[in-house]
């Protein structure tokens, strides 16, 4: 018999694995009764049956670990509410390490687990193989266990959210699929669906794709990016091994397996390094796919067990029960997609959970709900905000050819810098190849090839990764010092470069920016758009280019986000918002020489007279034209020079051959941060995100409550009244040798009290430099600089000389010289 399908719902959730069953419950417990849970087949029919269901509290920051450990509180209670049990059971967790390398990863994870204040130890693996008999220890380096970890029942798990939900008042409907996600005047108004060969239409402003593997094709139907695809992912259960007692999961990332033992069975999984997409080429997923499995690979798996058989001597014995292989959904960076979709308002996603589904799910389906609910997210989550996708990004040869590296990056070591190998050169700068045969190493952000740092002649042109000083270091040194005693020149195209104009346009910037916005043509403006707890929603200079036309510049990676928030807050003025990044080129030339090498191609005059810190007007440059604007992200002199694609190649060269007796040297995105950090500029989405109040931030200076109203004016009012908790402090590693990058535990006075949200070195002040918040309410700036501080590093705790003024040039003297 099937379930009536209403006309109306405050919010539709189309799929009924584990994260539709969490939404649908926590929007329930929020009051939402009017809510309605679409399922094409069964519930967990999906990808949620066949789970490992492992649960790890530890993620890579703070907000994702605060997701994870919800996540295992709400699924050790739903037994009591629900009365189905979730098989969840903290077991704990440990993680051995088979190189000194992935020794160094683990601790610092140690390391992080106790500032995030997670139950950890560093064990010998002596220790280890006392904890886990069947171990074989003869490689082991080291181990790490968290014995609040654990595992659980994961389509028993999806089977009492729904029945939580259910007794709150939401509806689940199985099999009814979703044809079609009705819009009007971009919003979402209504859903078509299909029961049993009958069409129905529900009319709602709320539609939320939990779909799965079936997500991508679903959101691009609404013009929604959504991107993902899904892998072949692999398991073996042996049959019953005896004398076999409960044991922690085991985690083997060197050798990409897992281990988890249920019921007198051992389960053995992996993420191998080059996976295999699915469905392949040319094939779509079936019709009436559920519950199904792949067919097996043993060939692709053979390797995987044997290591296993290597690392577990009893497996060799242990006769083989089932061997699974199933889809899983799997993202281009390997984090997954939550929020509102930029393209369609009221439609919302949570998908692409790349194998952590199960821990993830909690958690995310709670935030979402009070994303929905509230308007804004509970907290920060940017790393996993639908808003980071990058519309070419649903390219389905992209993203097949990119997940065969997504997979195994879950157990690949985690080295600092990483970059993707995987479908690359997809965005690329108008002097590209002229950088590339110059030595330039590129990185990916956005999908845009960024020259991360410049080979030597003769030395080879490729990362070679560790925890420790990488093949690249000495190559940053040399531009960094570059930069900071001559000249230096980088290519900055990727930058987001937002065109805000119309009659409207500068009323509206100022109700959305917090510092001054009205100010004349040529003028520059540092400044911040905040939301209403005075969190930090943009960082960016806008440049008022007419009376009525400004120009915002935004990182790469934040251009999505900005697009939306912008276009969100359009009310009745006359505005218009344009995306104009690719029309432009940004070469940069910065350092004390840097006005001697625009002398030298350019007949305008470059005084601080004419040319003062923060204008910009437009220049003649070699036989072309540009836009020179005077600002820097590096703390020394320079300009940023915006020139029309066409003429960008002429430009580079015309700047080469002119600085050729001036040291000119090419410098990448490496030393572009090395530098930064050393002025303490802040990087939006690690040292300031929405969740970071402005002024706790160390940026009232380009805060003006005296303008008139603004979004954020009032909570930076209320915090100037209260007093600050924190402050963000600028570290100094007293040691030259060790190395920070983010997510080091900060200790002050023997006490762990924060992490650092950035890190690099500072070659010029001659040591590791981080940034962090400390707590500090009613302190004052004295006392927080009073105390005594180090940084843990992989366990060890370094002596560091905190600094609330940028430790490099704190008057800003060098940038007006």
């Amino acid at each position: 018999m099937t379930k009536p399908i209403p006309q109306k719902a405050r919010a539709v959730i189309i799929g009924g694995g584990v994260s539709g069953c969490s939404i649908a419950y926590h929007l329930a417990k929020l009051g939402w009764t009017d809510v309605v849970l679409l399922e094409r087949k069964q519930l967990t029919s999906g990808t949620t049956w066949h789970a490992a269901g492992l649960i790890g509290q530890l993620r890579a920051s703070q907000n994702m670990t605060r997701l994870a450990k919800y996540s295992a509180d709400l699924y050790i209670r739903l037994e009591a509410e629900t009365g189905i049990g979730t098989g969840m059971r903290q077991n704990g967790s440990i993680t051995v390490a088979l190189t000194d390398e992935r020794k160094e990863e683990i601790y610092r994870q140690a390391s992080l687990a106790r500032a995030f204040k997670i139950d950890v130890r560093e064990i010998s693996p002596q220790e280890a193989k006392a904890l886990y008999p069947h171990l074989n220890i003869g490689d082991v380096k080291a181990a790490v266990h968290l014995p609040l970890d654990g595992q659980c029942d994961p389509a028993n798990i999806a089977m009492s959210l729904a029945k939580g939900a259910r007794q709150q008042g939401a509806n689940i409907i199985e099999g009814v699929k979703v044809i079609e996600v009705l819009a009007r005047d971009g919003r979402v108004v209504g859903v078509v669906c299909e029961q049993a060969g009958e069409r129905f239409t529900i009319e709602t402003e709320n539609v939320v794709n939990a779909a799965g593997m079936w997500g991508r094709d679903l959101a691009r139907q609404s013009g929604v990016t959504l991107p993902l695809h899904a892998c072949e992912h692999f398991y073996i259960v042996t049959e019953p091994v005896g004398g076999l007692k409960s044991l922690p999961v085991l985690r083997v990332p060197d050798e990409c397996t897992y281990y988890k033992e249920d019921a007198g069975k051992m389960l053995i999984g992996a993420f191998e390094p080059v996976a295999k997409p699915w469905p392949p080429a040319g094939e779509a997923i079936r019709e009436d796919f559920c519950f199904d499995q792949l067919p097996e690979d043993f060939d692709h798996f053979q390797p995987i067990l044997e290591m296993a058989i290597n690392r577990m001597p009893m497996l060799e014995t242990a006769g083989i029960h089932t061997f699974f292989n199933g889809p899983e959904s799997f993202t281009p960076d390997d984090r997954y997609y939550l929020g509102e979709a930029p393209e369609l308002k009221g439609y919302w996603v949570a998908a692409g959970y790349n194998s952590i589904g199960i821990v993830s799910s909690g958690g995310a389906g709670m935030a979402l709900a009070q994303w929905m609910n509230d308007g804004e997210p509970p907290f920060d989550l940017w790393e996993v905000d639908i808003r980071r996708a990058q519309p070419f990004q649903k390219n389905r040869f992209y993203l097949k050819e990119r997940v065969t590296e997504t997979l195994g990056l879950l157990y690949a070591d985690h080295f600092p810098y990483r970059q993707m190998a995987t479908a690359r050169g997809i965005r690329r700068s108008p002097i590209h190849e002229h950088l590339a045969a110059r030595g330039a190493v590129f990185g990916e952000v956005a999908g845009w090839e960024r020259a991360n740092w410049f080979a030597r002649e003769g030395q080879e042109r490729k990362y070679e990764y560790s925890w420790r000083r990488q093949n690249w270091f000495e190559n940053q040194r040399e531009e960094h010092l570059a930069i900071r005693t001559g000249v230096g020149f980088f290519d900055m195209t990727s930058f987001g470069k937002i065109r805000v104009e119309g009659r409207g346009a500068c009323r509206f910037l100022q109700r959305l920016c917090a510092n001054q916005i009205d100010v004349p043509a040529g003028r520059i403006v540092y400044t911040q758009m905040l939301n209403r707890r005075g969190g930090i929603e943009s960082d960016l200079t806008a440049t008022r280019l007419t009376e009525t036309a400004f120009l915002l510049i935004v990182p790469a990676a934040t251009l999505q986000r900005d697009l939306a928030w912008l276009r969100r807050h359009v009310a009745d003025e006359n505005v218009v918002v344009t995306d104009m990044t690719v029309a432009e080129s940004v070469l940069c030339v910065m350092g004390p020489k840097s006005r001697q090498l625009m002398q030298r191609i350019s007949p305008d005059d470059f005084s601080n007279d004419a040319h003062p810190f923060g204008a910009a007007r437009e220049i003649e440059i070699g036989m072309g034209l540009a836009r020179a604007h005077r600002v820097t992200y590096v703390g020394e002199l320079g300009w940023e020079l915006y020139v029309s694609t066409d003429q960008a190649a002429h430009v580079f060269e015309a700047l080469e051959l002119a600085g050729l007796d001036l040291g000119l040297k090419l410098c990448g995105i490496h030393t572009l941060d090395s530098c930064r950090i050393e002025k303490a500029f802040r990087h939006f989405g690690h040292d300031i995100t929405d969740e970071d109040h402005v002024l706790e931030a160390g940026l009232g200076f380009a805060v003006k409550t005296g303008k008139g109203e603004f979004i954020g004016r009032d909570a930076v009012l209320h915090k100037q009244e209260t007093g600050i908790d924190r402050r963000l402090v600028q570290f100094k590693l007293t040691d030259p040798e060790p190395l920070l990058f983010h997510n080091e535990a900060i200790v002050r006075d023997g006490e762990i009290v924060g992490t650092t949200t950035s890190g690099n070195y500072g070659h010029f002040l001659g040591g590791a430099i981080g940034l962090g918040y400390v707590p500090c309410k009613g302190e004052s700036a004295a006392e927080v600089l009073g105390s005594c501080y180090e940084i843990e590093i992989a366990g060890t705790r370094v002596r560091a000389e905190p600094s609330l003024a940028p430790m490099y040039d704190p008057n800003a003297a060098r940038v007006r010289m």
